[in-house]
């Protein structure tokens, strides 16, 4: 593949990505709902800490794990601060 192909390629995984991104926000809404109807502090850190363990050992490169661990670090608390917006 030439260039143009490969920058094709990333923007289709970027639109791709930017869909799962929101798909994954509207179900932080929704969990949202829940947790303001039973009480529950939006802020979870044994849940989050799940989370990034889980995402690390699911990972097989070529990002390390540091790195993904940072890039859902950012994208659970852009989701926890809309969560609270909600509430």
């Amino acid at each position: 593949m030439d260039i143009a192909q490969w920058r094709d390629r990333i923007d289709l995984l970027d639109e791709l990505l930017l869909e799962l991104l929101n798909r994954r926000a509207q179900c932080v809404l929704e969990l949202g709902k829940i947790k303001k109807e039973k009480g529950q502090l939006v802020y979870s850190p044994a849940r989050e800490t799940t989370i990034l363990d889980r995402i690390q050992n699911l990972n097989k490169g070529p990002l390390s794990r540091e790195s993904i661990r940072a890039v859902f670090e950012r994208i659970i608390a852009e989701c926890r601060d809309l969560q609270e917006r909600q509430v």
